[in-house]
């Protein structure tokens, strides 16, 4: 994805605030260089916000009539109004090393045995992975092929494909778990009995 960016000259609370009400972003790229400040056109960034591939993958800055590689690092939201307040990116070139959360694309899932024979339901654990590579290897998303599923089984870490020079970061967690068929719940319906049948007479008392 390609975005532009402005050279952003001031500074400080009063020029942030100002750049806000002319419906701009301020924001600041750092990392393989000098920091350099910046602005965006606000609309167009929220728009962009929105789309998964802007926070998981390489980004092209056009800033000053030259395009950088970048990454998306961090972003503030004002507390209750629909407005980006801040940015910042991360430029990056053929050695920079990253560490980042990308999605899960799960594919496949209708015609495993477990959910086409069986009736399971799948229970995405996992959505995103975090993963360690070289900025220019970040994939935008890692696919995850669920159509060998079966009832009772498990999907792990360690049974999906990952990209050559890509490194899964699982915090101390061998091989988590990352899809589980979940059995359809069964429910027991209890006929309650017929109450006797009255026939209206009543016995005497002798």
């Amino acid at each position: 994805m390609k975005f532009v960016a402005f050279e952003r000259k001031l500074q400080g609370t009063g020029a942030s605030r100002r750049l806000r009400v002319a419906g701009k972003v301020p924001g600041i790229v750092y990392g393989a260089g000098e920091p350099a400040l910046i602005e965006l056109d606000h609309n167009a960034l929220y728009h962009a916000l929105k789309k998964e591939a802007f926070h998981s993958s390489l980004l092209d800055m056009e800033l000053n009539g030259s395009v950088t590689q970048v990454l998306l690092r961090d972003f503030q939201m004002h507390p209750y109004k629909p407005q980006v307040n801040h940015i910042d990116f991360q430029r990056v070139d053929g050695t920079t090393k990253i560490t980042k959360k990308v999605p899960l694309h799960f594919i496949g899932e209708e015609n495993s045995v477990a959910v086409k024979t069986d009736k399971n339901t799948v229970n995405h654990v996992i959505t995103e992975l975090e993963i360690t590579c070289l900025a220019q290897q970040l994939p935008e998303f890692i696919e995850v092929d669920l159509s060998g599923l079966t009832a009772g089984h498990s999907l792990h870490v360690n049974d999906i494909k990952i990209p050559a020079g890509i490194k899964v970061v699982t915090h101390g967690k061998p091989n988590p778990v990352i899809a589980t068929p979940v059995a359809p719940v069964t429910e027991e319906i209890i006929v309650a009995a017929a109450p006797a049948a009255d026939d209206g007479k009543k016995k005497k008392k002798k």
